[in-house]
């Protein structure tokens, strides 16, 4: 999302995270697991089965907006070819993902084309890749490409509400092993990510990462097969944080390819996709209207730009808080005010971080939000909202529907928070697959080059996307 320099600072979106939080795992945030003081109090509103399903990512009636008691580790299920290794909610919702990745392949030529271009040559054959993203039906369309030109891929998510249960059992029914689904807990998280790199006959040489989580695990728990990978390719800021650690502290034994910062994906995936898909999330969760109300947006790159840009045009009046004095600049020239978030807090009726930093939202901040106040993340770290600091036995929590909280202080003040403070647009909604097709394309040649390097072209450090390669997306 940002350019990065060798100080692990954040250029374009204005933040700097110290090498403890550039350590910190995504999965660290608030989870089940994790609590502060006693067991929060939690209660549930009734709602009809059409407000559940609203917020499920466009997903069918009973698929992706709520989750069974069971977990699909303890159930046995086999595919039409007799396969078990996998492990999704329910196999037999293959053929509702199907027509979605279907419907999504319309939308994404760019990958379709590479598809289509490179299926004689297989440029991808012998590479065994543990994917670890988002599962959506439009990254269904990119590792469908991958297994054309030739791949053998494991799949699991990198976000534990954003996966769409339908299409993972789409991916299963072809005969990809995929290990996700809605809703899952934090050890399932790992254990998953856990499945893709170890399995009988498997030795990856591979890794598609967004967060660096896979790449994490592949480092403390498999050091002897890190060390044999052909490459790594990230896609988000905070895998590239990571990767850069890694490089800096000498624990990256492979080169990596860093498309995140590619220009294509800077300038296309997280400026236009994200103006889109904040009002489709807010929508669809809070039914809100945009005229008139007060905004902050924490974070001005092109992920913040992106929302601005969308905000003011419906009618709200919006503020920035960002910390780099050129962003701000740029905010200003823009037409926003740009603030010190606790200037605006007590006033303003939505909050948006969007800087992939931690706790920029902190407790001090909530509880100081008026009654009603939505709050929600942008930003790939699920750490920018201190979700964690919320589960204190002074405060209810009350559902009101999928990925939509009202957390309740004893004064009876209500904030509404979002997808717990993870991505929203990937947890509540959905994103333009044209634009998915830009990146999925970049990940997909980043993968056939790093593959086919001769021995000596890339060294064990992160490398930016050839311009020729941006060019030719």
């Amino acid at each position: 999302m940002a350019a990065l320099t060798t100080d692990g600072a954040n250029v374009m979106d204005g933040t700097k995270m110290t090498g403890k939080e550039l350590h910190t795992s995504r999965t660290e945030s608030p989870g089940p697991a994790k609590m502060v003081g006693t067991k929060k109090k939690y209660r549930s509103r009734s709602a009809s089965a059409s407000s559940l399903d609203s917020a499920s990512s466009g997903s069918y009636t009973g698929s992706s907006s709520e989750e069974d008691d069971a977990s699909p580790r303890e159930v046995i299920q086999k595919n039409s070819g007799g396969s078990s290794d996998f492990c999704v909610r329910k196999i037999n919702q293959h053929s509702y993902g199907r027509r979605e990745i279907e419907i999504a392949e319309q939308e994404m030529p760019g990958i379709m084309a590479l598809r289509h271009k490179a299926k004689e040559d297989r440029p991808l054959k012998g590479a065994k890749i543990v994917v670890c993203t988002h599962i959506n039906a439009q990254t269904a369309v990119l590792v469908e490409t991958l297994v054309t030109l030739g791949a053998q891929v494991r799949w699991a998510a990198c976000n534990i509400y954003s996966t769409q249960n339908e299409v993972a059992a789409a991916l299963a029914e072809a005969g990809v092993p995929v290990f996700a689904w809605r809703g899952e807990n934090e050890e399932d998280f790992w254990w998953c990510i856990d499945k893709t790199i170890s399995a009988e006959s498997w030795q990856p040489n591979m890794i598609l990462d967004d967060g660096g989580d896979a790449t994490h695990v592949m480092v403390k728990k498999y050091p002897a097969v890190f060390k044999l990978m052909r490459g790594i390719v990230e896609e988000s800021v905070t895998g590239v944080h990571r990767l850069y650690q890694l490089s800096q502290s000498n624990k990256l034994s492979v080169p990596a390819m860093n498309v995140n910062d590619s220009v294509i994906k800077t300038k296309y995936d997280n400026l236009y996709s994200c103006r889109e898909s904040i009002l489709d999330s807010l929508k669809r969760t809070t039914d809100i209207m945009f005229g008139g109300k007060q905004v902050v947006v924490c974070g001005y790159g092109q992920v913040g730009k992106g929302c601005c840009q969308s905000l003011k045009n419906m009618g709200c009046v919006v503020f920035v808080t960002e910390i780099d004095p050129i962003c701000a600049l740029q905010a200003c020239m823009d037409g926003f005010q740009v603030v010190k978030l606790s200037e605006v807090v007590q006033k303003v009726d939505i909050v948006i971080t969007a800087t992939g930093n931690k706790n920029v939202v902190t407790r001090d901040n909530m509880d100081k939000m008026k009654n009603g106040c939505i709050v929600c993340n942008m930003g790939h770290s699920n750490t920018e909202i201190d979700v964690l600091s919320l589960k204190t036995a002074d405060l209810t929590w009350e559902k009101v529907r999928s990925q939509v909280d009202h957390v309740i202080w004893p004064s009876g003040k209500r904030m509404v928070l979002l997808a717990e403070g993870r991505r929203v647009n990937l947890s509540c909604s959905s994103v333009p697959s044209f634009v998915v097709s830009i990146t999925a394309a970049t990940q997909a040649l980043a993968l056939i080059e790093l593959f086919n390097a001769p021995s000596g072209r890339y060294k064990a450090d992160v490398y930016l996307m050839p311009k020729l390669m941006d060019e030719f997306v």
